[in-house]
């Protein structure tokens, strides 16, 4: 009995060993990361099979915003942003013809927009989720709503009746539920509206902010992608400007909203980082969400020039070189982020530490790593509040 019992007592320490050494550890992939400043945000959402990342990270980032000023943590929510704007940008569509696009993809700004115009909803109260569903899966709703818009786009009437509207929102309704016009929320009865007013949030005070040489600096231009809808006003400022400003954000509590092109090879999500190497023959690859860039073969991602083992050398970026990667479609609108920190790698090189909206079953349970050079080039754009501005910078932009 007694030789049975170490045996069995050597069994489950092998079994246990051999499980430790499946482990994965933060540095198992060359990378050593330390956090320097980190600004405290609510925990990491999964917008799972939908493309609303820019509503789940400016979502996170009025958490954040929240938070900072109330030590309160909320969860707002993202069905309500959702279903608003999938509404007024089917009409807009309708009123350009269907020159435009219409789609799930949104931008930060859609968030400020919906919250000035209809007000906002804690999660709980409006999830946007039916039939019991726990996460979010916009395809089915978003291929119905894209043929019901396209039809009504063709004008089988010749004109245009008000019914297209109630049809349209019945099947947000279906598939959404409907938007509360009431509720009663920690004892109290709010509307949307009011609800957004007992927030200590004033729109006023954030501000988009981009880099690009083809309109001046320190005016406001409309940003050429397709996901900007509303055709929103981002100011413009030199590259090196665009990363002090988040620098100093983040030195002074304070989260960013940060959009980029996470299409390229570099970046490495299940491994928690995102670099930018020299000499690198990028694949022609092309897309965002988190299935089409994490699911693929060994063989299909990582390639030989690609298998990064650690701190690399990396470009040297340009504003230059960063303009060419927009204009030749290198730098894509791909995805919605939150800054939230930053840090060094075991060489000392500079990296923020970027919140996703991918769930936590990750190396760094739903965060990693960028460097300045993937920052510099693959950034669309940012938003910020304007306290978080450089004063000298802000001055330029004539903003107090």
């Amino acid at each position: 009995m007694k030789h049975s019992l170490l045996a069995m007592l050597a069994l489950s320490l092998s079994l246990s060993a051999a499980a430790d050494s499946k482990v994965v550890i933060p540095d198992s992939t060359g990378f050593k990361f330390t956090d320097v400043k980190i600004v405290k945000t609510t925990p990491v959402k999964d917008q799972n099979k939908s493309g609303t990342c820019w509503c789940y990270s400016t979502n996170t980032f009025f958490e954040s915003e929240i938070l900072r000023k109330t030590g309160k943590e909320v969860h707002l929510s993202e069905g309500f942003v959702v279903y608003h704007c999938y509404l007024d940008k089917a009409i807009k569509y309708i009123r350009m013809d269907g020159k435009i696009n219409f789609a799930e993809g949104g931008a930060a700004a859609d968030v400020p927009y919906v919250w000035e115009n209809y007000g906002m909803v804690p999660n709980e109260v409006y999830t946007g989720m039916t039939y019991g569903d726990k996460k979010f899966n916009t395809s089915e709703l978003t291929a119905n709503l894209s043929g019901y818009a396209s039809v009504i786009n063709q004008r089988k009437l010749k004109k245009l009746t008000p019914a297209w509207i109630d049809g349209f929102k019945g099947i947000l309704d279906a598939y959404m539920g409907k938007l509360p016009e009431t509720f009663t929320w920690e004892g109290k009865t709010y509307t949307p509206q009011s609800y957004a007013a007992s927030l200590p949030i004033k729109m006023d005070d954030y501000i988009g902010i981009a880099s690009f040489t083809h309109h001046p600096y320190y005016k406001p231009f409309i940003l050429e992608v397709a996901d900007n809808w509303l055709w929103y006003d981002y100011q413009n400022v030199p590259m090196e400007e665009l990363l002090e400003i988040v620098n100093n954000a983040i030195d002074n509590g304070y989260t960013v909203a940060w959009g980029a092109d996470v299409s390229e090879p570099g970046f490495k999500w299940r491994k928690g980082y995102a670099v930018l190497p020299v000499d690198k023959e990028v694949p022609d690859l092309k897309g965002s969400d988190m299935e089409r860039w994490t699911q693929l073969s060994d063989k299909d991602r990582e390639t030989e020039k690609w298998d990064i083992k650690g701190p690399v050398e990396e470009v040297k970026v340009t504003q230059e070189l960063r303009q060419q990667m927009f204009d030749n479609k290198e730098t894509t609108d791909d995805h919605g982020m939150v800054i939230m920190g930053k840090a060094v790698d075991q060489e000392g090189n500079r990296y923020f530490k970027v919140q996703n909206s991918w769930d936590t079953n990750q190396l760094y349970h739903g965060f990693f790593y960028v460097s300045e050079a993937f920052f510099l080039a693959k950034t669309m754009d940012i938003m910020v509040n304007k306290e978080a501005v450089p004063k000298n910078i802000a001055k330029k932009m004539g903003i107090k």
